[in-house]
């Protein structure tokens, strides 16, 4: 069992009268790859900035290691962090950027006379532990390469390496890969795990692309308005969120309105289905998320429901399509192209259906006509966006 290394405890912010930290508690674990997932504004950075000591709560403690550190300067915690501006040293080469902290560094030492004192550390070991990371981050050979004529992802390798060599408990990284490209970010996801798995650290990393959270983290802590939403693996944020605004923002979902008639059995669009889901009362009005690849296309006949395409995207692996249910817009992906216009049915098994209690972001999410409307936007040279009939709605069946 992972040893417990940070723990925030009620901890909140505020600058003014704007609270961006609302009675956060959290902990994080030693050597775990922990994701703060939020949308702008959401409070994850200034969480970020409280453990690297840049900010104090305004109430609340951070415990380290079991000790308050809440007003330790940042220099003098074993943590570091990376921006997204990865603030190297121009004037200098990638090995002197590397080893620019160790060279500020002291360490105690016994003199002969047995009294203690502080020294820098030797050329010798400075060079070993340069040399150390540069393996570690797969830039052997690049030691005298100016980072000036490094590509974007090599430095960030340099970044990371900088901030791993003086051998932080704790690595804070702030949104390191927004300066990259699509293809280069994915490539970095791969190599960031590889180095946390290697270096066997804390990496705590803030970012609101769900898709870098899913496919990093060991731990995913969802945040909305100052507030902590979902805390689990990327596995169980992602198949069982807690509430709308996770379903919404992890991942693609369809967020209708249901009723739990009692275990097992959930009523959507007037019609009893099938699921999974237990522990309601007896007709409690719930939210249902059903996710646009648990949606299966079938003919009328066979579907339990039926509606109208009104749009269809090509996305290589597959189509995004949209379909209205009676005014309802739900968002399928599927490889089978149906044209717009069609009436189609859909079939869904009851592990396609998960069900959550109401909530305060219950109604927000889930329809898709914007989506739509963009998507029908883009490709209508005619379009007007002040018209009143702007958006047109198609009537939905049901078998």
């Amino acid at each position: 069992m992972s040893k417990e290394l940070i723990r925030l405890r009620n901890c909140s912010m505020a600058f003014d009268d704007e609270i961006v930290l609302n009675d956060i508690n959290l902990y994080f674990n030693d050597q775990e790859f922990l994701t703060l997932l939020g949308p702008s504004g959401c409070g994850k950075t200034t969480t970020l900035r409280i453990i690297g000591g840049f900010l104090s709560p305004t109430s609340g403690d951070v415990i380290f290691d079991g000790v308050r550190i809440n007003h330790i300067p940042p220099h003098k915690r074993k943590v570091n962090t990376i921006f997204q501006k990865y603030a190297l040293f121009p004037h200098l080469n990638v090995y002197d950027n590397i080893a620019f902290g160790l060279r500020l560094a002291k360490t105690e030492i016994k003199d002969t006379n047995g009294r203690i004192r502080k020294a820098g550390l030797s050329k010798k070991e400075i060079d070993s532990r340069v040399m150390e990371m540069l393996e570690v981050v797969s830039l052997r050979g690049f030691e005298n390469r100016s980072v000036t004529a490094l590509s974007g992802g090599q430095q960030q390798r340099v970044a990371i390496a900088r901030a791993l060599v003086n051998r932080p408990k704790v690595l804070l990284l702030d949104e390191p890969l927004g300066a990259l490209d699509m293809r280069l970010r994915k490539d970095m996801q791969n190599e960031l795990k590889r180095i946390q798995q290697a270096m066997g650290i804390t990496f705590i990393y803030v970012t609101h692309d769900q898709e870098e959270a899913l496919a990093m983290s060991d731990t995913v802590v969802v945040m909305n308005e100052g507030r902590i939403q979902q805390i689990g693996t990327p596995e169980d944020i992602y198949n069982e969120p807690k509430n709308a605004f996770v379903a919404d923002f992890i991942g693609e979902s369809n967020i209708v309105d249901g009723i739990m008639h009692e275990d097992g059995i959930v009523e959507i669009f007037g019609r009893k289905f099938k699921c999974l889901d237990s522990g309601f009362a007896p007709m409690e009005p719930v939210d249902v998320v059903i996710r646009p690849e648990d949606v299966d296309i079938v003919s009328i006949k066979e579907g339990m429901l039926a509606g109208t395409v009104t749009n269809i995207t090509f996305k290589g692996v597959h189509y995004d399509i949209i379909i209205d249910f009676k005014g309802f817009k739900w968002l399928i992906q599927t490889t089978d192209f149906c044209p717009v216009g069609s009436v189609i049915g859909i079939k869904i098994d009851p592990d396609g259906f998960h069900v959550m209690k109401k909530s305060q972001y219950s109604g927000m999410y889930g329809d898709y006509s914007s989506y739509s409307a963009e998507y029908d936007e883009i490709g209508d040279a005619e379009f007007d966006p002040e018209s009143e009939n702007a958006a047109t709605e198609v009537d939905g069946y049901e078998n």
